[in-house]
């Protein structure tokens, strides 16, 4: 439990900080990456090259993220953390969203382990 916490701390860490090769440190060969906002699955990537190209990407969209964790659960190697995320756009996303803007809202990450390392990461907001 301390060695998956550590490794989450570790890579909400490196995200707060667009650190990709930080993000990237402990993360399986095969990590599947979703994203699932209102229910829907709106972005996946498998592999971890795949997972690096849109993590860089990504940085481009911010000015400032941060992700704090508010809560844990931990199951075997499956792992919950509910979060505050807080971000300021760094570019227009609509017309409703501008660049400058701070976006603020909660969510949840779940993280399954596979051999000492992230094997999937799912954000569901």
């Amino acid at each position: 439990m301390e060695k998956q916490k550590s490794i989450i701390q570790s890579y909400v860490l490196a995200y707060n900080n667009f650190d990709v090769a930080g993000m990237c440190e402990n993360l399986h060969e095969e990590v599947v990456f979703e994203n699932i906002s209102a229910g829907e699955v709106n972005l996946r990537t498998d592999g971890l090259q795949a997972f690096r190209e849109q993590a860089e990407k990504a940085k481009v969209y911010f000015a400032e993220r941060e992700q704090q964790i508010e809560e844990w659960e931990f199951v075997g190697e499956w792992v919950k953390i509910s979060i505050a995320y807080r971000a300021v756009l760094a570019v227009d996303f609509s017309d409703n969203m501008q660049k400058g803007d701070t976006l603020e809202m909660k969510g949840e990450s779940e993280f399954t382990f596979k051999n000492g390392k992230l094997i999937l990461i799912r954000d569901k907001s």
